[in-house]
């Protein structure tokens, strides 16, 4: 009965997954780095999620960026409390595929991380991005301060002024206030450098954030 409506289409609340009260139980050392997902983070650092299609690929565009303390993937945005990933599949737990991402502000700007997530895909596919078709692949930015907000919308008018000036379409990117973020299973954390031949479909537009 999950599939009787199209992964493109947005499930409300109430028709949402009831999911579980225990989160998934991952391994918390970050693969690359050895960095704690959960804590223990600089003191001054920030945290933003990042939705950009399939979070293999997306995830490794940040975590190589230096200033970046630690990343993790996720579901997030969404209703089902502690889903699985053949569960956000279905499309019917609201949830978007995200990165989270701690950085270190005195290393790295929020506008540095920006122009890598306006860069590495196509914000303007509304609920996929390439071959990855769901609300689940959808465009994403979720900030963590107001300060974050202001400048991230901001930044999304300074990149759709660039895509028109190219004649590419209009951005479809939530941006939105962090609500809720549940890790997702241990193999699907930093996947690409534990399969370093695996899936990736992350393409952008071509055009540059400047």
């Amino acid at each position: 009965m999950f599939f009787t409506k199209s992964k493109s289409v947005a499930v409300s609340k109430e028709d949402a997954l009831k999911g579980r009260d225990t989160p998934l139980e991952i391994e918390r050392a970050h693969f690359v780095n050895g960095h704690d997902m959960k804590g223990n983070f600089p003191e001054g650092s920030e945290v933003v999620y990042f939705g950009l299609g399939c979070f293999w690929g997306a995830e490794r565009r940040f975590w190589q960026l230096e200033g970046v303390w630690v990343t993790a993937v996720g579901y997030g945005a969404g209703f089902t409390p502690n889903p699985t990933y053949e569960e956000v599949c279905t499309g019917q737990t609201g949830h978007n595929e995200l990165v989270m991402v701690v950085f270190e502000p005195s290393k790295l700007s929020l506008d540095d991380l920006l122009k890598v997530f306006w860069e590495a895909h196509d914000p303007t596919q509304g609920n996929r991005q390439g071959n990855d078709v769901g609300t689940q692949y959808r465009s994403g930015i979720y900030t963590t301060s107001d300060a974050q907000q202001a400048f991230v919308r901001a930044s999304l008018e300074k990149y759709q002024a660039a895509l028109s000036a190219k004649g590419v379409g209009t951005i479809t990117t939530e941006v939105k206030r962090f609500d809720n973020f549940y890790y997702a299973e241990t193999y699907h954390q930093q996947y690409l450098a534990k399969n370093p031949g695996g899936y990736c479909g992350l393409s952008g537009t071509n055009v540059l954030y400047c």
